[in-house]
């Protein structure tokens, strides 16, 4: 079974950093794909981070680019969002999902086959 446990969320103010952690488990697949969701009050879900287990590589949309970093640590299990020059429209709640196959749009959440329950972070200005 797989599960993914997002944590780190909080307040900060902007301009602030905050790193989310995910730690998961039962992804026994030879690849798949780990990534970052955010969803803010009244709007739809946005990918904003995703990252390859077999090439490493890294996947974000321009909204956060620069800005914010995913990492994985396969040793502890637990990927990593690293956000940092926060702003107040970063507010939303993040969820962390993960799949088979990132495919040809690894940051689409209809992609995912997993995912775990959201932890919220509030920018404030």
């Amino acid at each position: 079974e797989v599960q993914l446990q997002a944590s780190g969320g909080g307040l900060v103010q902007a301009g602030g950093s905050l790193t989310l952690s995910c730690v998961h488990s039962g992804l026994t697949f030879a690849d798949y794909g780990i990534a970052w969701f955010r969803r803010a009050p009244g709007k739809q879900f946005e990918g904003v981070a995703a990252i390859s287990k077999s090439t490493g590589d890294t996947f974000y949309p321009d909204s956060v680019k620069g800005r914010f970093t995913i990492v994985s640590d396969s040793a502890k299990n637990t990927v990593y969002l690293q956000m940092n020059s926060l702003k107040p429209e970063d507010t939303a709640v993040y969820y962390c999902a993960a799949t088979r196959r990132l495919g040809s749009s690894p940051l689409d959440p209809y992609g995912m086959d997993y995912w775990g329950k959201g932890t919220l972070v509030t920018v404030s200005s």
